[in-house]
């Protein structure tokens, strides 16, 4: 059963909000601020435009199951969405509240483990521990109100990403910014190096969002997306190209148009920032 009213959770309170108009529908507020949202009767449902966007490029760049690592788990929205539309999935979703955790278990119906997994940690110190070349997917959704915690944009966070990532393996960023954008010029500047400096070149770096967030017109969500580069020792692996035509269609396509930049448009954005 969904509780009435705010409930006390290890970093504050959380609260289930019902949607007036949708009768299955639901928020999962942490702190007052929206975290999730989820029809409890279609789990392959995604509301926020950002993880539109996400499931866009995974879309776009591969098929078949996942093996994806959720740095936030909230309620679950897009780890539920891939359990359900992508078949034999294995998911992770990291939180670093284990009550939070503990009641998402018990509010939502989520697939169970193996399908997806829960784990009460710190972001940062779970990827540093995975295992090399574990996951398709590592998607990091992590705030501290506002903002993502400091130590989860750093070069040292994003080359461990990149070590937990398969070669061709795909890292997916909510970067909630505001005009003139310097955080998500400086967060692409760190991906790039870890990456590879050919990342941006090469099609694996990706800046994606509304039009009027990348004009720095208004605070909103971008997505960052960035592909571990494949090594002449793995002739049978392919890296996704973020430049594909296919994808900037599907971006098109979504119920709120979104677009990439990529290549020399996105060299250009990041200008001289510098990394984290």
């Amino acid at each position: 059963m969904l509780p009435v009213g705010p409930v006390e959770i290890d970093t504050g309170t959380a609260e289930v909000v019902p949607d007036l108009d949708h009768s299955a529908r639901v928020t999962l507020q942490v702190n007052g601020v929206p975290s999730s949202y989820l029809d409890l009767d279609d789990p392959g449902f995604l509301a926020f435009e950002y993880m539109q966007q996400m499931d866009a490029v995974v879309a776009a760049t591969s098929a078949g199951p996942l093996r994806a690592l959720h740095l936030g788990a909230a309620g679950c929205a897009l780890a539920r969405c891939w359990d359900a539309e992508r078949p034999g999935s294995r998911q992770l979703a990291v939180d670093v509240d284990s009550r939070l955790v503990q009641l998402v278990r018990e509010w939502f119906d989520l697939p169970r483990s193996p399908r997806l997994r829960l784990r009460a940690d710190d972001a940062g110190r779970a990827v540093a521990t995975a295992a090399s070349g574990t996951y398709d997917v590592v998607v990091r959704d992590v705030f501290a109100g506002d903002a993502t915690p400091a130590h989860l944009v750093t070069r040292e966070t994003a080359d461990h990403v990149s070590a937990a990532l398969r070669p061709g393996g795909l890292y997916l960023v909510n970067c909630a910014d505001r005009p003139p954008l310097d955080r998500a010029r400086r967060e692409l500047a760190t991906l790039a190096a870890a990456f590879g400096p050919g990342a941006a070149a090469e099609g694996r770096l990706a800046l994606i969002a509304e039009p009027g967030i990348l004009k720095g017109r208004r605070y909103g969500n971008l997505v960052l997306a960035a592909v571990r580069a494949v090594t002449d020792d793995e002739p049978e692996t392919e890296a996704p190209d973020l430049r594909a035509p296919a994808l900037a269609r599907a971006l098109r396509a979504l119920p709120v148009q979104a677009q990439p930049l990529t290549g020399p448009d996105l060299t250009r954005f990041v200008g001289t920032a510098r990394p984290y």
